[in-house]
């Protein structure tokens, strides 16, 4: 027999944020994460529901606020990788 699998909140959190995107539908994300559309949308209900918050998990606001802080950081390096590698194409082709 199997063992169900678990899956974090922020893994949870991240697939829905995914959902949202007006091109990509819940299956599509669903099937490129590996999991069963039906549960990435009942993730998503979860989501919508604004009477209890959502994905809770056991961790302390100081994780999910580290973890925050952490994806805001790779953000804003792939963000300053991108100008820089943009700023030298244009510098060379502006030469």
């Amino acid at each position: 027999m199997s063992k169900r699998k678990k899956y974090s909140p922020e893994f949870k959190r991240e697939a829905v944020e995914q959902t949202r995107h007006p091109d990509v539908s819940c299956r599509q994300v669903a099937l490129e994460l590996g999991i069963n559309p039906n549960l990435l949308s009942r993730w998503r209900r979860e989501a919508d529901d604004a009477s209890t918050p959502s994905f809770q998990g056991s961790g302390s606001p100081r994780d999910a606020e580290l973890a925050r802080l952490k994806r805001e950081l790779a953000r804003v390096k792939k963000e300053r990788d991108f100008l820089r590698e943009a700023a030298t194409f244009f510098a060379k082709e502006s030469s």
